[in-house]
């Protein structure tokens, strides 16, 4: 999915990839907030639904030139294309937009950047990586911090297992989104990275059209104001087509263990975004759940003799 173009080394390129990089990371963490403040005009299926169709649609003029002679490598990767549809489009973001019905998007974003210790665990569990004792010890760590945000600061509630229906889903949701990262190191070569996310989009917008239909079925969905539309384009335009434009771009020069780095700026774009746009607070336990988090994912992706890994 991420090329990598090594000889590509003046400061002026790598200076604009980083601003890429960032840009990508706040179009995700835009895609979080809007999740909750769309939570009453949309239920989860239809904004994911209407997401991946929009995307879909601009990706299509692009990406169907492309796939001219690659119909044999989709049927024969078909399994594993529907499995990373089913898991990166469908479920994991149905997930993320059911959660934050319930949860505040600072919540949400703390504890997603909680994933790179899901994605160790989800290695071993698919690829059989056997963790380190670093590892291990990063994963516990981070954990620790999980537990303090879905607490909310109040130590019983860890005792007595009381945490928010929504907290719970994001957190169900990251090993949803560690074992699409897995399986997506087997996609098909063949595809390049348009191709490959025009095919998965399609497929997956196909996979949420059951609960889409189940969701109107119960409750009629209603026509959204101005607002409500230019937030969906948002989320299928900016956080799904640009931001992957991005993030491509920039891996392309700076490697994509340089940018693994960036990805830390998601919970601090997407914390601020909510507190300006949707009011919401940030406490001390907030503080404290993400510099653990934080801790935990540095001893976790940092090697031996002090170098940073974010594979």
């Amino acid at each position: 999915m991420i090329c990598q173009n090594p000889g590509m080394k003046n400061p002026g390129s790598r200076g604009a990839a980083f601003l890429l990089l960032a840009l990508a990371t706040l179009f995700w963490a835009g895609n979080w907030v809007l999740g909750r403040a769309l939570r009453d005009d949309f239920e989860p299926a239809a904004l994911n639904f209407w997401r991946w169709l929009i995307a879909v649609l601009a990706l299509s003029p692009v990406a169907v030139p492309r796939l001219r002679g690659q119909l044999g490598v989709i049927r024969r990767d078909a399994g594993l294309l529907l499995a990373l549809s089913f898991l990166g489009v469908a479920l994991f973001q149905w997930m993320i937009y059911a959660g934050l019905k319930t949860t505040t998007a600072v919540n949400a974003v703390l504890i997603n950047s909680s994933f790179p210790a899901f994605m160790l665990l989800c290695s071993w569990a698919i690829e059989r990586e056997r963790g380190t004792r670093r590892q291990i010890a990063g994963m516990l760590i981070s954990l620790a911090g999980i537990l303090v945000i879905m607490a909310r600061g109040d130590a019983a509630s860890i005792v007595r297992l009381e945490f928010h229906t929504g907290d719970a889903l994001i957190l169900l949701a990251m090993p949803v989104w560690g074992l699409y990262s897995v399986l997506l190191k087997r996609r098909p070569p063949e595809l390049d990275g348009i191709a490959f996310l025009f095919v998965i989009s399609l497929a997956g917008t196909v996979l949420i059209l059951p609960a889409f239909a189940l969701e109107a079925w119960h409750s009629p969905p209603r026509w959204p104001g101005p607002a409500g539309v230019a937030a969906v384009l948002y989320v299928g335009l900016a956080a799904s087509v640009a931001a992957f434009i991005c993030w491509n771009r920039g891996v392309a020069i700076v490697g994509a263990n340089a940018a693994g780095f960036t990805l830390h700026l998601l919970p601090a774009f997407g914390t601020l975004l909510a507190i300006a746009f949707l009011g919401e607070s940030f406490h001390l336990y907030h503080a404290a759940g993400i510099a653990t988090v934080l801790a935990g994912v540095a001893v976790a992706t940092r090697t031996p003799n002090g170098a940073a890994r974010t594979d």
